[in-house]
C-alpha cells in the first residue's frame, strides 16, 4: 500500500464518519486519522475518548494543528457544499460524502466553483467498490457477457442505485428517459440506523420502481425503503449481455453457441470451521479464477467498510497524481438522475434527463 495516509474528518460524530475511524483502527499501518471537527463540544469529548484523536470545533482550529494529506467531509448534504468550497480555496484535497449537494442548483454551483477550477475533490461513493460488485464488474469488463444492455439494481436508494446502474451499463453522461411507479407495501420492521427492533411492528413502506432508458441500454431500479437492512427482504442485482448474464451470485455464460456454462461467485472467508488464520474475506472466485482479491486482508472489516477503505486508498493514490475514481461530475450525474427518478416515481410522468455542464 505504500506510505501511511493521514486524513482528517469533518463531521466526526456522525453515523457515516464512524466508518472512517473503524477502518483506520483496523488498518493502522495504512491509514491514520489526523484530527476531527465536531461542533458539539460534549460529542467532541466523547469522540476524543472513543477514538483517541484530537477533536476541534472549527475547520480553522483543525488546520492550525494538523497536517492531513486530505480531508474527509462527512456531513449532511445541506452543509457539504460550503465545506467543499472553503477547503478548495485553501488548496486542500477533499473526499466528500454522497451526495455533494442537495439539489440541481447546488450541483451546478459546485461544478462552476470547483470542477472548472481544477479543485482536488472526489466523492466517497462506495457501492461499486463492494467486493461482490467489483467481482461482477471484472466479469463484465473482461467481456464474458458480451455487450451489456440491461441491468436491474435492487440494492440501495436513488443515487447509490444509479451509480451501480451506470457502472454496470458503462453509461456516461448520456441523455435518458425515465418512468417510475410507487407502491405501498407492508412488512414487519427490522433493524434501522437506530439499532435492532424492540418489538414486532408492522409498517407500511414505499417500494419504488423506475425504468431508465439510456437509448439502447435499460436500467431498472427497484428499492423498498430500508430493504438493505431488512432481515426478510433480499437485495438483488442482475446484468444481461448478449453472451450471458449475472443473476445475483450466479453467472450463466456460453463457451460456444451450443455449450452453456453455469458458474457461481463464491466468497472465500478465512476463519470458518477449523481454519485458524483469523476471520476475514480473502476474495471471490468465479470457478477457478479470482475475480476479486481483498487488498486489506487480514483486517476484520465487513463489506461496506472494505468498500470505503477502497475509497480512501484511491483518494491517497489520486492526490499523488493517480486517476480520478469518482469525481464531482460522476457524483453530480448520479444524484441528478436520482432526483429525476424520484420525480418520475412521485408524479407518474415520463421525465427526460438532459446533458448537464459537468457532462
Amino acid at each position: 500500500m505504500g506510505k501511511r495516509t493521514t486524513f482528517s474528518i469533518i463531521g466526526g460524530a456522525g453515523f457515516r464518519a464512524q466508518y472512517y475511524f473503524r477502518i483506520a483502527q483496523a488498518l493502522p499501518e495504512v491509514f491514520h486519522v489526523s484530527g476531527a471537527v465536531v461542533r458539539d463540544e460534549e460529542k467532541g469529548r466523547l469522540m476524543e475518548e472513543q477514538w483517541n484523536t484530537s477533536v476541534y470545533q472549527t475547520v480553522e482550529a483543525l488546520l492550525e494543528n494538523e497536517q492531513p494529506d486530505f480531508v474527509v467531509v462527512s456531513v449532511k448534504w445541506e452543509a457539504c457544499a460550503d465545506y467543499l468550497l472553503q477547503l478548495s480555496e485553501l488548496g486542500i484535497p477533499v473526499l466528500a460524502e454522497t451526495p455533494p449537494a442537495p439539489d440541481l442548483d447546488g450541483l451546478l454551483k459546485l461544478h462552476e466553483e470547483l470542477t472548472t477550477k481544477g479543485a482536488w475533490v472526489q466523492v466517497a461513493e462506495q457501492y461499486h467498490l463492494h467486493p461482490i460488485q467489483q467481482a461482477r464488474l471484472s466479469m463484465i469488463q473482461a467481456g464474458r457477457l458480451g455487450k451489456v444492455r440491461e441491468t436491474t439494481v435492487s440494492i440501495s436508494h436513488f443515487y447509490h442505485g444509479v451509480s451501480l446502474l451506470r457502472k454496470l451499463l458503462n453509461v456516461g453522461f448520456e441523455e435518458a428517459e425515465i418512468q417510475g411507479k410507487r407502491f405501498m407495501t407492508s412488512v414487519v420492521a427490522g433493524p434501522s440506523r437506530a439499532g435492532y427492533p424492540k418489538e414486532e411492528k408492522l409498517v407500511t413502506v414505499p417500494r419504488d420502481l423506475a425504468w431508465v432508458d439510456f437509448g439502447g441500454k435499460l436500467g431498472i431500479y427497484d428499492f423498498t425503503q430500508n430493504q438493505h437492512r431488512s432481515w426478510i427482504r433480499s437485495n438483488h442485482l442482475s446484468v444481461r449481455g448478449e453472451r450471458g448474464e449475472i443473476f445475483d451470485d450466479r453467472i450463466n455464460l456460453l463457451a460456444d453457441y451450443e455449450t452453456p456454462l453455469h458458474i457461481d461467485l463464491k466468497r472465500i472467508n478465512k476463519g470458518e470451521k477449523e481454519n485458524q488464520e483469523g476471520y476475514f474475506l480473502l476474495g471471490i472466485l468465479a470457478g477457478e479464477n479470482w475475480v476479486y482479491k481483498n487488498p486489506f486482508a487480514p483486517a476484520r472489516l465487513y463489506d461496506d467498510e472494505i468498500a470505503i477503505a477502497h475509497c480512501l486508498q484511491k483518494m491517497a493514490d489520486y492526490i499523488q497524481g493517480g486517476p480520478s475514481f469518482y469525481s464531482l461530475a460522476e457524483a453530480s450525474q448520479d444524484h441528478y438522475l436520482g432526483l429525476l427518478m424520484e420525480e418520475a416515481i412521485t408524479t407518474g410522468k415520463t421525465v427526460k434527463a438532459v446533458k448537464q455542464p459537468w457532462g
